[in-house]
């Protein structure tokens, strides 16, 4: 076999993961074993401190994964595309799942004294989970932008999207099955994600260029979020002003480095 050849077959097994894992969790998200195993898992998470799950679910809010991910503006601005490119395709799996299926969350069904429940009571539109959804897409669109050889190395990358799908049961907002259609579809959006950077041309992750310095807009518009706004859990108020700083401080090393570009030209 050519390295070619090897090549493209090892492409489409990879693109054969998201399907594969829908249809094996299909006793999920058809929900043969609920609410009993959603009861199950939520009550194996409660001693877990509460700050832990909504930590991880900070990992599926649009505003965190900023925050978390600002340093690659400056030190890796390709894996910082790598997941801004996918972010259009979880969005779009996201919100056509939620507007066609009108599927009732936990909390509508089973009896709240049987669950922890973190943060608002929600009712309705559980499927697909879209933090978990938005968690797989950024892991996978960054894992699946790293060079092969180096892969296998990051991939805590994916270990941390299923932490965020975990939480979700945790908290009390989604079944498990919710939680496998978000993860497959978010591993579909990360693999669109990265077709979408293999055609990016390089100017993009100089610092100087207006597409990076428009990323960096959105990276302060996160800032202001992580500072003034309550991220889906009060418990996450801490997180947030831990990542704030990181944040600012990818900015003011991105504004330099764009000083020292133009002064350079």
């Amino acid at each position: 076999m050519t390295p070619a050849q090897s090549h493209k077959s090892e492409a489409l097994w990879v693109w054969m993961v998201p399907p594969v894992l829908f249809l094996v969790s299909a006793p999920l998200w058809l929900h043969w074993w609920e609410p009993q195993m959603f009861v199950a898992i939520n009550t194996l998470c409660m001693p877990v401190a509460a700050q832990f799950w909504t930590g991880l679910s900070l990992l599926g809010n649009g505003w965190g994964i900023l925050g978390v991910t600002a340093p690659l503006l400056v030190f890796a601005p390709r894996l910082m595309w790598a997941w801004l490119c996918a972010a259009p395709f979880a969005i779009v799996f996201a919100r056509t799942g939620k507007f066609f299926l009108e599927s009732p969350r936990p909390a509508a069904v089973v009896d709240n004294a049987q669950m922890r429940i973190v943060g608002e009571v929600l009712h309705n539109v559980s499927m697909p989970s879209g933090h978990t959804l938005t968690a797989f897409a950024v892991a996978s669109g960054i894992f699946f932008a790293i060079p092969r050889a180096r892969r296998m190395r990051h991939i805590w990358l994916l270990v941390l999207a299923a932490g965020t799908g975990l939480s979700r049961i945790a908290v009390g907002a989604h079944w498990p099955g919710d939680v496998a259609v978000g993860a497959s579809l978010g591993l579909l959006a990360g693999l669109l994600g990265n077709q979408l950077l293999a055609r990016m041309a390089p100017v993009h992750c100089q610092p100087t260029h207006w597409s990076l310095r428009l990323v960096a807009v959105l990276v302060a518009l996160a800032v202001y979020h992580l500072l003034s706004e309550e991220l889906d859990f009060a418990e996450n108020g801490p997180l947030q002003l831990l990542l704030a700083p990181v944040a600012v401080v990818s900015l003011v090393v991105f504004a330099i480095r764009n000083a020292r570009a133009l002064k350079a030209a």
